[in-house]
């Protein structure tokens, strides 16, 4: 490439799509510096975000099922104590170890780090804190932050979005969660567990907002009996915090009598926007869409020559796995390869107990497309989910009418995100319901449902 930039790749931002922009541009043979501001590279995913929620998740699992008696059916008599403090510092210790592996992969594959804020002068020049760097090719991977709500201040100790959430020092009494969505819901769990009272307020009728609607309702039922409280289609319309406590005023979505509830803890997770601002947008004559997102073609350029876009920053689900894939794609094609990612092929997951997940279309919307075939098999009737005592979920199989080809998969288990993939993997090759039904499964597997839910389309049930 030219050798009068400094660089023939400078990647914005080292979230898990600006990371791996840059290590595989390096791998490619070009000269690839990465623009970062935490002091720690892995963007939001690995530092206050997937990495540190998952692993407060799996140890109040092991918690709860100590304290509610799972554990004791299984013939293990414990009497749990949490040492949050030690729940913490495991938690950090997992962040310190994989964002220290990425400053490792950095160092492998001679990418540079360029430490600071990055703001546009121009379409190829580039200023990072204190240094002002020039690239052939710029990548915007800037990722995305908490939606504010209006009028509700976040102090992270009596209000707290999901980083604070993550950092609380004692269990609350009674957690309120803003948002039914996949954050709110899974932070919810990990305080529910360990002792808090929560009530989540969901604007919507329903949680879980773009996943099916049978896997809605079933996570919903599945949530009440675990002990968590909604409020579906009801709004905060105010938070007033006086010392430790915080006062809700909620109104029923469709307007109605103003009711208050009071709690010691607040989570505001009512979704993220794309990290747009400051970074110097206007100067390259570049302007994001309504939603604040930068538009890119098929092979992720912009509107600008020479500067690219991937992750929440771009339209599409915020999703740190969709951000990986773009993030090896745009590299390729910067490279002069082809690279290609299949949006209509994202997984989704809930880390909850039991978790959900889906790939595809929902019933919903592919019914909104032409006739279907459902396929449906409960995890009651699985071997392996009966002998784990895990009787909750079901998975769905949804095909077309005609040609019996997968169009969406969903389901709900206590392995549901790691299921998943097969069916990914199953759509991304054009599988149909009898592909799947006929595909061999070890046995006993939580998957085998999935091979029963296709049986189910076919047509060809054995265990229902």
């Amino acid at each position: 490439m030219a050798d009068e930039f400094d660089f023939d790749v400078l990647v914005i931002g080292a979230g898990p799509g600006g990371y791996v922009a840059a290590i595989r541009a390096a791998q490619l043979g070009l000269k690839t510096a990465c623009a970062e501001s935490r002091e720690t590279l892995g963007g939001t995913c690995l530092n206050v975000g997937c990495i540190p929620s998952k692993a407060m998740l799996h140890a109040s699992e092991y918690y709860d099922a100590a304290a509610n008696g799972a554990f004791a059916k299984l013939g293990i008599k414990v009497t749990p104590e949490l040492d949050l403090d030690t729940m913490h510092g495991q938690r950090r210790d997992a962040v310190k170890q994989l964002t220290g592996g990425i400053e490792f992969l950095f160092k492998k594959n001679k990418v540079t780090w360029l430490k600071g804020k990055a703001s546009f002068e121009d379409a190829h020049k580039v200023k990072v804190g204190d240094q002002t760097v020039t690239a052939k090719n710029v990548v915007i991977a800037t990722g995305s932050s908490v939606t504010p709500l209006p009028g509700v201040t976040i102090d992270q100790k009596v209000v707290v979005d999901s980083t604070g959430a993550l950092e609380l020092p004692k269990v609350p009494q009674h957690m309120v969660v803003i948002g039914g969505g996949v954050i709110g819901l899974e932070l919810g769990s990990v305080w529910r567990r360990l002792g808090a009272k929560v009530t989540c307020v969901e604007f919507l009728d329903q949680i879980l907002p773009g996943f099916d609607g049978e896997v809605r309702k079933e996570a919903n039922k599945i949530f009440k009996k675990q002990g968590i409280e909604f409020k579906l289609g009801t709004k905060v319309t105010n938070v007033a915090v006086n010392g430790d406590t915080a006062t809700l005023t909620l109104e029923p979505a469709a307007g109605g009598e103003a009711t208050t509830i009071e709690a010691d803890s607040v989570l505001v997770s009512i979704g993220r926007k794309p990290n747009t601002d400051g970074l110097g947008l206007e100067k390259i004559g570049l302007t994001p869409n309504q939603r604040g997102q930068i538009e890119t073609d098929h092979d992720f350029r912009t509107a600008v020559s020479g500067v690219w876009a991937i992750g929440d920053v771009i339209p599409g689900p915020m999703l740190a796995h969709k951000a990986e894939d773009e993030g090896i794609a745009v590299a390729e094609n910067i490279a002069g390869q082809h690279g290609i990612v299949n949006h209509d092929v994202i997984p989704s997951v809930v880390y909850t107990w039991p978790e959900i997940a889906g790939v595809g279309l929902t019933e919903e919307a592919a019914r909104e497309r032409g006739e279907v075939k459902v396929g449906k098999f409960p995890m009651l009737a699985n071997s392996r989910a009966k002998t784990n005592h895990e009787p909750d979920g079901f998975v769905k199989v949804i095909a077309d009418a005609k040609t019996d080809r997968v169009l969406g998969v969903w389901c709900i288990a206590s392995v549901a995100g790691t299921m998943i993939a097969q069916a990914a993997q199953a759509m991304e090759f054009g599988a149909t319901s009898e592909d799947i039904a006929y595909t061999c499964h070890a046995h006993p597997t939580h998957s085998e449902a999935i091979k029963e839910a296709a049986m189910a389309v076919t047509g060809k049930p054995i265990h229902i």
